[in-house]
């Protein structure tokens, strides 16, 4: 069987196993890395030889970890990526080309519904109901989201909100809260099995799964990066944030949110964005967080989002997808019974 792992940033890491009873009987070790002495590529191998096929990436890393001495050098590879490889050979971990993605151009509706559907395709996706999925938002009206664990008043000031129309959900991701108005960002839900991501930590999975739109970001003349934990990041400045929601039944949600000419005077007066949280940005206001995408690239939010989808296609296997009618049943009654509920809403009050 054979397993192959692009490290992020770093080198490919190859493997081919055999399997008796339930055991890795051989394992073979190739790449473009670099290793010292040479002699450690045996160890390596030898490490692993005889570990159950069960074991994760973690825990085959740290056999190979054990058995490695203090003067060996692995340069644009680590013991947990060869760990990655395994379960990818042995069919526990899978790669992008391994899938179909299902991808879902932008529908208008209300943005209530986008956050019920991220729930109701995020259960289909674990479930195997529908492949992974990209989708797009886009949306009628006005809306702050928080995120699943932030407090309603220390986020939000709801008399600003009511006063301008706008609403306030909170979403299964956590996060922080999402100010959207008509056309003023550019948001999108990634859902994939848990294979995609298997012997990635949280942290790493952020950087995997939105390597694609680094870029896509590129494409459209942006020069972007990935900051820890979830902000990606422009030369002029942070221009969006990404949250996840993991299901035990074997599905990842990651969503994005990037600005594209988001009113900052209005979204400060709404979000009550704390002198702690922006204190480590090295910056005294809310308002020069925005870094509008529309400055950047001097194109329309459509045109912007087509380049987008476009990049995807070009780089994994997809088809044209929409949603189906009993998605949309579902989601409408989310957010009936749980996304509009005040016991929903303010369960962190």
């Amino acid at each position: 069987m054979h397993g192959e792992y692009k490290v992020p940033g770093g080198k490919l890491v190859v493997v081919d196993v055999e399997v008796e009873d339930g055991s890795l009987s051989q394992v073979s070790l190739s790449g473009d890395f670099f290793l010292e002495p040479d002699e450690a590529l045996e160890v390596i191998t030898d490490a692993v030889t005889g570990a159950s096929t069960t074991l994760n990436a973690g825990a085959l890393g740290e056999l190979i970890t054990s058995a490695l001495s203090d003067d060996v050098s692995m340069v644009g590879f680590t013991p947990e990526s060869v760990g990655i490889a395994i379960r990818r050979a042995l069919g526990h971990a899978t790669s992008w080309h391994d899938h179909t993605f299902d991808v879902i151009e932008p529908v208008v509706m209300p943005p209530a519904m986008h956050v019920a559907l991220d729930e109701v395709i995020l259960r289909e996706v674990a479930s195997g109901v529908r492949p992974p999925t990209l989708r797009f938002w886009d949306w009628d009206s006005p809306l702050v989201v928080i995120g699943s664990f932030q407090s309603v008043r220390n986020e939000v000031d709801e008399e600003a909100a009511s006063r301008h129309g706008i609403g306030v959900v909170r979403r299964i991701s956590g996060g922080g809260a999402m100010f959207m108005e008509p056309g003023n960002c550019i948001t999108y839900s990634l859902v994939v099995p848990t294979s995609l991501v298997d012997g990635l930590t949280f942290e790493q999975s952020y950087e995997f799964l939105d390597r694609w739109v680094m870029g896509a970001l590129a494409d459209v003349g942006i020069n972007a990066r990935y900051v820890p934990i979830n902000d990606i990041v422009s030369d002029h400045g942070k221009i969006g944030g990404a949250a996840q929601k993991r299901i035990v039944a074997g599905a990842v949600l990651h969503h994005v949110t990037m600005s594209y000419d988001i009113d900052a005077d209005k979204m400060t007066e709404v979000l009550r964005i704390g002198r702690e949280k922006i204190s480590d940005k090295g910056i005294t206001s809310s308002g020069k967080r925005v870094d509008p995408m529309r400055s950047q690239t001097g194109m329309t939010r459509a045109d912007i989002i087509e380049a987008f989808i476009q990049h995807f296609r070009a780089r994994y296997p997809t088809r044209v997808a929409g949603y189906t009618d009993d998605e949309l049943s579902a989601a409408r009654t989310l957010v009936d019974e749980k996304f509009s509920s005040r016991a929903w809403t303010y369960r962190v009050p």
